[in-house]
């Protein structure tokens, strides 16, 4: 029982960062807008100084969402991260060129040039998100892949996960569903953009149009979106025995699942509810500039839930399509009981450091982006 305390604490844990991630990729919803929203030159300027502050604050949160779920499922890291590598690859290139484009672009006679730079943050924008989603739409949707645990202690090559398509994760975007997910987090994070530009930016034109693009972008979202979750609902999953650990199929598990979990349906009604209200208030009262933190703290609630939903109840989190014995499930993939009691002590410091990243947040927001940049 204290083992699999800590394997679900561990797993709220990398549920939160995941909402926290997904809330946070606003910076590259908003990157995909400034050629929408930058007709001229200073607002475009404006969109680029506005967003400049806070893309650390996604890069890092990226980076420790990945090492958490290094060190609290390491099965996962090897699987997913060194089978689905193509996938991955192309995620973290696409956020090193942001890295890049944001130190250079504001300096004189850089290489590339101001252009390119913009560039580069526009395909980071478009691509970091739609790879994202499609990428964690596969802990529904599952994945080819198997793991034999016993060749960890082979001398000549200890390989324990074994990818069964030579696309490595490529694959994901074959699935039609992982596209829809990957739709939905592009139009989600290009809604929550317009809704930081209002807050962000004093500039009468360029809130006229981030509430134009709100529009436009958050039916998209519900578009994608409604019909995953349903589907997810209605959709089968993957169940591993407690006893016996014979993993096999459930009918309507991840519905099953959150049916019994009455607090869970509740956050996630929460969520639903600050999402729409952020959205709907924002574009329709001009003077409210407040909606990025109702649907900001609304998308981590969903997002938190819909992981929690992956792993919890004895689901399979990482189902695997060529047998479902090969699923993760958070009792046969997580680190040793010594390490996640380890890792609880550090995560003490947790609410510290997101108290550290609203007073970093209010500090850098303090006085308005407006006029000359």
């Amino acid at each position: 029982m204290e083992y699999s305390f800590y394997q679900h604490y561990w797993w709220l844990i990398n549920s939160l960062l995941g909402g926290i991630l997904v809330f946070l990729l606003f910076v590259q919803g908003g990157q995909s807008l400034i050629y929408s929203l930058g007709k001229e030159e200073k607002q475009l300027n404006m969109l680029l100084a506005s967003l400049s502050k806070k893309w650390e604050l996604t890069f890092t949160t990226l980076v420790t969402f990945g090492g958490a779920m290094f060190a609290s499922f390491p099965l996962f890291y090897s699987t997913s991260f060194g089978g689905a590598y193509w996938v991955w690859m192309l995620i973290l290139f696409s956020f090193v060129i942001q890295a890049v484009s944001y130190e250079f672009i504001s300096k004189k006679g850089n290489l590339l040039g101001n252009r390119v730079y913009k560039g580069f943050l526009f395909t980071n924008g478009l691509l970091g998100p739609i790879l994202l989603g499609a990428a964690v739409s596969t802990f529904f949707m599952g994945a080819e892949f198997t793991f034999n645990k016993d060749n960890i202690a082979g001398a000549a090559m200890p390989v324990i996960s074994s990818w069964a398509n030579p696309l490595h994760g490529l694959e994901a975007v074959g699935n039609l569903w992982n596209v829809a997910l990957g739709l939905a987090v592009f139009f989600l994070c290009r809604s929550l953009g317009c809704l930081y530009f209002i807050n962000n930016i004093n500039d009468e034109q360029i809130r006229k149009g981030a509430r134009k693009q709100l529009l436009i972008n958050a039916v998209a979202f519900l578009v994608f979106f409604l019909p995953y979750l349903i589907n997810l609902m209605l959709k089968s999953g993957i169940t591993e025995d407690p006893i016996t650990g014979i993993c096999s199929e459930k009918a309507y598990n991840y519905w099953s699942s959150l049916m019994a979990m009455p607090w869970a349906l509740a956050i996630l009604l929460i969520g639903v509810v600050l999402v729409l209200y952020g959205f709907i208030r924002s574009y329709f009262q001009p003077k409210f500039i407040y909606g990025i933190w109702f649907a900001g703290i609304g998308t981590i609630f969903v997002v938190m839930v819909l992981l929690l939903l992956a792993g919890y109840n004895h689901t399979a989190y990482y189902p695997s399509l060529i047998d479902p014995q090969y699923s993760l499930t958070i009792a046969n993939s997580s680190s040793s009981l010594f390490t996640l009691k380890a890792m609880s002590i550090v995560s003490i410091a947790i609410p510290f450091v997101l108290a550290y990243i609203w007073y970093a947040w209010r500090a850098l927001d303090k006085k308005k982006i407006e006029g000359e940049i």
